[in-house]
Parts: C-alpha cells; sequence; structure tokens
C-alpha cells in the first residue's frame, strides 16, 4: 500500500471512529479536523456507506451511524496503550480536581481491557512520570470553572459569570454564549459571545470567580473555535525580524525559552552564535533579552537597541534611589 493510500485508509478509519464517538459530526467539522477538502470527505463517506457501514445523513446537522450500529470492542496498540500514562499525568497537571478524577476514572476502564503485558508496560511508565507543579498550574477552582463550561458546550447553555479584569478588581456579571476552551501560554481561556458587549470576547478562566450554567439554551448559532482563533492570529500586529549574536557558552541556556519569543533559526560561528527572531511584541523581548545582554549583542533592529537601553537606564535609576 502506498502512503498515500495509507494515509487515505487511516483517515477513513478515523472518521468511522469519529462516527462512533459523538451523535452528530457535520463534514465541514471532518474538513477542518483532517484538513481535507469537504468534497474529499463526500468521498470518504461514500467509502464507508460502500463498506456496509450504515450512515445517516441529515440537512443542518451532519452525519451520524443508525441507531444500535456499534462496531466491536476496540484493540489498543501498544504505543496507545502507553499515551494513557502521559494523558493522566498532564490532566492531572493542567485540569485539577473532579474532572482530573473523572478523567482518570475513563482511563482505568480504558486500561481493563490491555493485555497482560500492555498493561504492565503502562505501570512502569506511570511510575516513571512525573509532571511538577508550578505558579501557573490549574486550581480546583479553574477545574470547576471548566467542568461548568464544558456542560454549557455540549449542551448548547447559557453562563452567567462573576469576571475580574486584570486592571479592575472589581467583579463584573456577564451573560455569555460560550463557544469554546483553549490552552495558551500556561493559561487557559474561553470564547464566548457576550450579551453585555454584543460581540465575541476572549476571558481568561482563573480570572472567573463564580459561575452559573442557566436552564436557557443558546438563542444564537457560533463559527467554529478554530474560526476565531485564526481571525485573531490576523489580527496581531505585524512581526518584525529581530537578530542578536549571543556568546556560544550562554547560548545553551536559552534553547528552553526562545520559542516563546518567536525564535526562527541561528547561525554557528566561532565564538558566538546569531540567532534570528520574529515577533509583533518587541518590548517583551527587550525585556527578556537584557537577562543576559552582558554576554549578548543585538544586531538589528536599531529601534530595539534604543529600547534596550532605555530599560536599562531606568533599571540603574531605581536600584541607586
Amino acid at each position: 500500500m502506498s502512503n498515500l493510500d495509507l494515509k487515505k485508509f487511516n483517515r477513513i478509519l478515523s472518521i468511522y471512529m469519529q462516527l462512533q464517538s459523538r451523535n452528530w459530526i457535520t463534514a465541514e467539522q471532518l474538513s477542518e479536523r483532517y484538513e481535507v477538502s469537504i468534497r474529499t470527505i463526500y468521498r470518504d463517506i461514500k467509502s464507508l456507506e460502500a463498506a456496509g457501514v450504515p450512515i445517516f445523513n441529515e440537512v443542518g446537522k451532519g452525519y451520524a451511524l443508525v441507531d444500535g450500529y456499534k462496531m466491536p470492542p476496540t484493540l489498543f496498540t501498544k504505543h496507545e496503550a502507553l499515551s494513557f500514562a502521559a494523558a493522566e499525568r498532564l490532566m492531572q497537571k493542567y485540569v485539577d480536581g473532579p474532572m482530573s478524577h473523572h478523567f482518570s476514572s475513563a482511563l482505568h476502564k480504558m486500561k481493563a481491557v490491555l493485555k497482560s503485558n500492555e498493561k504492565e508496560s503502562v505501570s512502569v511508565l506511570e511510575d516513571q512520570l512525573l509532571m511538577i507543579a508550578s505558579e501557573k498550574t490549574s486550581t480546583n477552582k479553574d477545574s470547576i470553572v471548566l467542568t461548568a463550561l464544558f456542560e454549557s458546550i455540549s449542551n448548547k447553555r447559557k453562563v452567567e459569570i462573576s469576571y475580574v479584569k486584570i486592571n479592575n478588581k472589581q467583579e463584573e456579571v456577564r451573560l455569555l454564549e460560550p463557544i469554546g476552551v483553549f490552552h495558551e501560554h500556561e493559561y487557559w481561556y474561553f470564547m464566548a459571545f457576550c450579551y453585555l458587549r454584543n460581540d465575541y470576547r476572549q476571558f481568561r478562566i482563573d480570572r472567573v470567580k463564580k459561575i452559573h450554567v442557566h436552564t436557557d439554551g443558546f438563542d444564537l448559532k457560533h463559527k467554529s473555535l478554530s474560526h476565531f482563533i485564526t481571525e485573531k492570529q490576523n489580527e496581531l500586529p505585524q512581526t518584525q525580524e529581530i537578530v542578536i549574536a549571543v556568546n556560544k557558552e550562554l547560548a545553551s541556556y536559552l534553547h528552553w525559552e526562545r520559542a516563546h519569543f518567536g525564535f526562527v533559526r541561528e547561525e554557528v560561528f566561532d565564538d558566538v552564535i546569531k540567532m534570528y527572531f520574529e515577533t509583533a511584541h518587541t518590548i517583551y523581548f527587550a525585556r527578556w533579552f537584557l537577562m543576559f545582554a552582558d554576554f549578548s549583542k543585538i544586531i538589528e533592529p536599531d529601534y530595539l537597541k534604543i529600547e534596550v537601553a532605555s530599560l536599562a537606564e531606568r533599571v540603574f535609576k531605581n536600584s541607586i534611589k
């Protein structure tokens, strides 16, 4: 089987699993998930139907398997089984409280169908996996908010939240229709339609002080979360190229953080490493650069040199007060 045929086979099999795991799914959702055209999804669905899979199609809702049709119990590969251990540790780090407990419970049921040798491999890996907590690790309150949001999104129910902005300590009450949840820069966020602003807004979950899921359903039909994320990325300021030269001995210590500041590539010379970045947030880059400025040099742009010099001057003035 060629790589192209294998990729198609795996996609069709995955679509089959998607149909098994949810009541309805649209061609548009499948197209976005597998990054193929809607016409390709139509052909994949026809291939499943030709293989005898009873698929029902309803306008406005999408595709679903005929009621009562189920596939035999799933057998997991060794690599899939090992991923259970990592998934459970990640859930414990990023989602605390009841949701983590429910996820672990579900994983235990899945692990119950593994072969003996696979169970042993997963057990060994679990004992050697540790996620160190950080200051930004989600709290139990965050987990409660996440659970409420998942309930709201899945059942299309409005929520009411008490929210505190970063520049305002007073709580604001907002009525929302949540669209989706995402994790970015070590924080949980969610996108929602806000009735107070009559527009879509992004909210940070750790700033939600209270949340209540209403019995009232959504009034509006919303686009997918990926649509709003793409829209948000398109609205970002234009990126600027930054080039710095870093002492070779120090350069290795920057590997862990440089990706957060738009690192693109590097060139290695005898005593320095030239690093190239692209970022729209030069002020944040300037503050980060100050951490190792005594062993580095800004090659371009010139205005970044001025920004760093200005910051250094303010640091000096504050230190001698």
